[in-house]
């Protein structure tokens, strides 16, 4: 990492995980493998988040899966393709090195109860529940928008593991504080917030949908003050970690989801169109901005706004 000198002003502790740093690898991006969990851990990033694995392996949507916006955003709906669970085991067992979170989707208690089973003997830090993916029916947000499945997913990974779990939650039908609440209640250690958002692009050429599943998930800038907003909310509300995501592109952008509320936050986009020195430079700006503020720790800023 690039940033050995005075970085233990970006040090801090969320449901008892220990991170050099506050900037963590988003689900969905570049997800699957070991090689390039370490080269993002070497580019800086103090975690990272795999894509979201599934019992049995799924090959997701056709293409076109992903539409580029101009503001530094994304509408994707790559339809949660990945290998399953026991192969992703077999990808990770070797870890030794990497900080790494593993994000789990599944439609019922029993696939929660399997995987953290399978991962919990694994070099792992936690666990990341996706109840929120926009885009595939059966999983995600239809899931999470059941408060009595959320309550038993929840438990079912809780009592099989002895790691962190923390719940992604996003824009459902079910109020975000409540299915928040929920989730808690049933023994979650943190929030994720948010996941992507509804949506979708037509093209005036030929008029149809662009994305193969015409609706998909927007994510990047386009969505950062809805997302800060929820941060600001769950944070003020609860007194779990939360985890600021969406939209964060720069320094500037990280800050005020800590200064909102979040203990830390994630990114995925933003390393789309930056590539993945995006973290050391968003690591390099926090500390600029501690020093000349007169901070001793980045954990000083988180929630600031609520003093306000």
């Amino acid at each position: 990492m690039g940033l050995e000198i005075e970085s233990n002003m970006l040090n801090l502790e969320i449901a008892g995980i220990s991170l050099r740093n506050p900037a963590i690898l988003a689900s969905g991006f570049l997800g699957i493998s070991q090689a390039i969990f370490e080269r993002i851990f070497d580019e800086g990033a103090g975690a990272v988040v795999s894509k979201s694995i599934s019992k049995y392996p799924m090959e997701g949507f056709r293409n076109p899966t992903v539409v580029v916006l101009e503001n530094k955003s994304y509408i994707n709906a790559v339809g949660l393709s990945n290998p399953g669970h026991e192969s992703f085991y077999e990808e990770v067992s070797t870890n030794d090195k990497v900080p790494l979170i593993v994000s789990l989707v599944g439609s019922d208690p029993s696939d929660f109860e399997v995987m953290t089973k399978k991962f919990n003997k694994s070099r792992i830090i936690g666990f990341e529940i996706n109840l929120s993916c926009p885009h595939v029916q059966k999983l995600g947000m239809e899931v999470g928008d059941d408060p009595q499945m959320v309550k038993s997913i929840v438990k079912a990974a809780k009592s099989n593991t002895t790691k962190p779990v923390f719940v992604k939650v996003g824009i459902g039908n079910t109020n975000l504080i409540d299915i928040s609440q929920t989730a808690i209640n049933a023994g979650a250690d943190g929030i994720t917030a948010i996941n992507t958002i509804r949506a979708m692009k037509i093209s005036i050429d030929n008029f149809n949908p662009i994305l193969s599943n015409k609706i998909g998930g927007l994510s990047g800038s386009s969505i950062k003050p809805i997302a800060i907003r929820c941060v600001y909310e769950l944070s003020k509300k609860f007194s779990v970690p939360i985890i600021g995501c969406g939209g964060v592109s720069n320094w500037e952008d990280a800050l005020e989801f800590m200064i909102a509320g979040a203990t830390s936050f994630q990114l995925g986009t933003a390393m789309g169109f930056d590539g993945m020195s995006i973290f050391n430079s968003i690591n390099s700006g926090i500390l600029k901005y501690l020093k000349k503020k007169g901070y001793q720790s980045v954990k000083e800023l988180i929630g600031r706004s609520h003093k306000y």
